[in-house]
């Protein structure tokens, strides 16, 4: 892993072209101090962040054969396991926890003790947002996860499921009128809980729905070295937005020809 963006000592090379750094230098405490949420360079955690985690292929797509697995890298695992270590939450739609098959999050080897300090659980609790709360409570994401699952839905989803779901452990929260959820008072429904440092992997709707709610604060994306052609989605899906919304580029991270941007709200 070398960093690209903002320009350090760790891009100088050696004799090879390799930079003098090497991924050595890359352990859990780096990566989590080159993923840091806002909060905790201050100290306090008065507001909610929402940051977004997906992967993309140099031609813009999402997945490949219906997962983003193919799309993915040693060093995108390792970020990914990183991001769900310093979140209390991730959010993720429905239809994404079937595609991907959801299980409980666990926290990778040497992220425990910082967790512990600072006051989080012993994993990142996974809400899935479900308007219908069609799901398969059977699921190890819903039947045996480290921390309660939550499920977010709106206010008419039907009563029996929210019952079903309620017995088998799961909490539901209602974030929406209607049987749709509204991504302001999702994240709102979840600071509340004290889940302040939000990380969403999507799917595409899901995230696309943030945007256009305008309440996305920082894109993690790994750019993949690969093409895909076809037709499959992009990284955000649904309308599109009437003014595009600005973010800037914070870093920027390389291992074997794969691009780690992280982008936060302008």
């Amino acid at each position: 892993m070398r960093r690209l963006v903002p320009v350090t000592d760790e891009t100088v090379v050696d004799a090879r072209g390799e930079p003098t750094g090497g991924a050595a230098g890359w352990g859990p405490d780096e990566l989590a101090a080159a993923y840091a949420y806002p909060d905790s360079v201050t100290g306090a955690r008065p507001a909610p962040w929402l940051r977004a985690n997906m992967v993309s292929s140099v031609d813009g797509a999402a997945q490949h054969d219906g997962r983003s697995e193919a799309l993915s890298s040693p060093a995108d695992l390792r970020v990914f396991g990183v991001l769900r270590a310093l979140a209390d939450v991730v959010v993720v739609g429905a239809e994404t926890v079937r595609q991907e098959g959801y299980r409980p999050a666990r926290v990778p080897s040497g992220h425990e003790t910082a967790r512990q300090a600072a006051g989080q659980g012993p994993a990142a609790a996974i809400a899935v947002v479900s308007a219908s709360l069609d799901l398969d409570l059977a699921l190890p994401l819903f039947a045996a996860p480290l921390v309660p699952t939550l499920v977010l839905t709106g206010a008419a989803a039907p009563a029996d499921r929210v019952a079903a779901a309620e017995r088998a452990g799961v909490r539901v929260v209602v974030a929406g009128d209607g049987t749709g959820v509204d991504p302001a008072r999702a994240v709102a429904a979840l600071a509340a809980l004290g889940h302040t440092r939000l990380l969403t992997e999507g799917g595409p709707r899901l995230l696309g729905q943030m945007v256009a709610a305008d309440v996305l604060d920082e894109l993690c994306v790994t750019l993949a070295p690969v093409l895909t052609a076809g037709s499959a989605r992009r990284i955000t899906g649904g309308p599109e937005v009437a003014d595009p919304r600005r973010f800037a580029l914070v870093s920027l991270l390389e291992e074997d020809g794969f691009l780690f941007g992280r982008y936060r709200r302008s």
